[in-house]
């Protein structure tokens, strides 16, 4: 493994600046929980969060914490367990800015930031309230096909992305199977940071099987080991999310003083299992 890729969790998470945009995947594609409680811990603020194309949990806590400053996404969402209480208190009382998007503006925008485009056109958004509110997305003439109207939306550049993945190589390549958003994610960044369940003692690209969905390491910049590094969110393939956790939060995040209590006994727990 490269040394100056490999880190402790503590340390990935202190090299993310107040105030960095942060691109993270929705809840099926891995997300990185271990390192947003090191985040949490070391009073992150600032962040300009885009989620791609949403969030759930790790939205939510990191709202809750005050660490988010911008909130860019189609949606925040705990689905079957409840409400999103901490985004949704933070939306009503305007204690973040929220750009709020499409799912498929969200990708598109992404992958502007990863073909090195500076605007990315895209159909279905004329006619929507949404170009009201987003004065960063403008229409157009089609320049092949004048009286055409079309909308173009400014490239996604993150400073950081940031998922959690089941394996890494000692060469610092990263194995993120189907999910190609995450190599959009890594592409479009300036950094990649990763947290794994494993370091694997083989090559990556070595495997056929596993080659076609590994993030070269040209790519990544830290990666941290975090075994069940996604909970209690689940890492498909690998374990399932822990729903009465989950349910548990949703209960407790009602009030600020719940989400207070939750958030104390999150980190102490993680600092006694540390």
């Amino acid at each position: 493994m490269n040394q100056q890729a490999l880190c402790k969790l503590a340390d990935l998470a202190a090299a993310v600046p107040d105030g960095a945009k942060l691109v993270v995947p929705s809840d099926n594609c891995g997300v990185a929980m271990a390192a947003t409680r090191e985040l949490v811990r070391r009073g992150v603020r600032g962040l300009h969060l885009v989620c791609v194309p949403t969030s759930g949990l790790q939205a939510e806590i990191l709202i809750g914490a005050g660490a988010i400053a911008t909130l860019e996404t189609s949606a925040v969402t705990l689905g079957e367990f409840g409400p999103a209480h901490r985004f949704i208190d933070a939306l009503r009382n305007s204690r973040i800015r929220i750009l709020d998007s499409t799912c498929p503006a969200v990708h598109a925008a992404l992958q502007a930031g990863q073909k090195g485009l500076p605007f990315i056109p895209l159909r279905g958004l004329i006619g929507s309230d949404l170009l009201a509110s987003r004065k960063d997305w403008k229409v157009i003439d089609n320049p092949f096909q004048p009286g055409d109207a079309i909308a173009v939306l400014p490239a996604i550049n993150p400073d950081i992305a940031l998922f959690h993945a089941p394996l890494a190589d000692a060469a610092g390549n990263v194995y993120i199977g189907r999910r190609r958003e995450l190599l959009t994610m890594a592409h479009a960044s300036r950094q990649t940071f990763v947290t794994v369940e494993a370091i694997s003692e083989h090559k990556l690209f070595d495997d056929p099987k596993l080659a076609p969905g590994v993030v070269p390491a040209i790519y990544v910049s830290r990666i941290a080991i975090a075994r069940q590094g996604a909970w209690p969110i689940g890492l498909p393939g690998s374990y399932d999310a822990d729903d009465a956790a989950i349910s548990r939060y949703v209960r407790s995040a009602k009030t600020a003083e719940g989400f207070r209590r939750f958030l104390d006994e999150w980190l102490n727990e993680t600092m006694a299992a540390a």
